[in-house]
């Protein structure tokens, strides 16, 4: 059985009047996180994560921030598009694990929370999902959330479902729209922006 293993890290700055999102769960605070989605941290070094983990590029590969159709996107389908990347290689997650470095809002007493919500956007057990927290002690970092990713795979057993992989979101019609192309019909990942070869690397000599 083929293992694959993936790491992901994603950093973004707070930011006064946005809401936060970390992990697909909303959470009360003053700011939430700039980026050109919903800035969600840990969805995005998830995705990272998982698309690395079966060599399939990075998330701005198939999301460029210069491309305004993901202006203020909800990051599951960031995730969505990685999971079903992730089915095509022949692949599943055995488990992930993650530690968010901030100094607020405290983390540890919304862990478990985090922990479902991340778990059913993976389509996985709660227990195959870690989430840990740290504070940024001496990196004059206190207003910046990072994550750091890891993810194992396993290759697919002949039986198993793929589709399980493929994680349903609840998103904008028209994003949603272009991820369901990919999911249920043929892969056109040109749609998402992701780079082709300029060239048929088979007439290089």
């Amino acid at each position: 059985m083929g293992m694959r293993i993936g790491y992901g890290f994603d950093s973004h700055a707070f930011k006064a009047g946005v809401p936060l999102v970390i992990g697909g769960l909303a959470i009360e605070h003053p700011e939430g996180l700039a980026g050109h989605s919903d800035g969600d941290v840990l969805l995005h070094a998830i995705t990272d994560a998982l698309l690395g983990a079966v060599s399939a590029g990075d998330i701005g590969t198939f999301f460029p921030p210069s491309d305004p159709r993901w202006k203020g996107a909800d990051s599951s389908v960031f995730l969505k598009t990685a999971l079903e990347e992730v089915a095509t290689a022949g692949y599943k997650i055995v488990n992930i694990d993650s530690v968010l470095v901030m100094a607020k809002p405290k983390i540890v007493p919304i862990a478990g929370e985090l922990r479902e919500r991340v778990a059913e956007l993976l389509g996985v057990k709660p227990g195959e999902v870690g989430i840990k927290a740290k504070t940024p002690e001496g990196l004059n970092q206190d207003h910046v959330a990072v994550a750091h990713v890891t993810v194992l795979l396993e290759s697919v057993v002949l039986g198993d479902a793929p589709a399980r992989m493929v994680a349903t979101a609840d998103v904008e019609d028209e994003i949603d729209s272009v991820v369901k192309g990919l999911v249920g019909g043929a892969r056109d990942v040109s749609a998402l922006g992701r780079k082709l070869p300029a060239f048929d690397t088979d007439d290089l000599t």
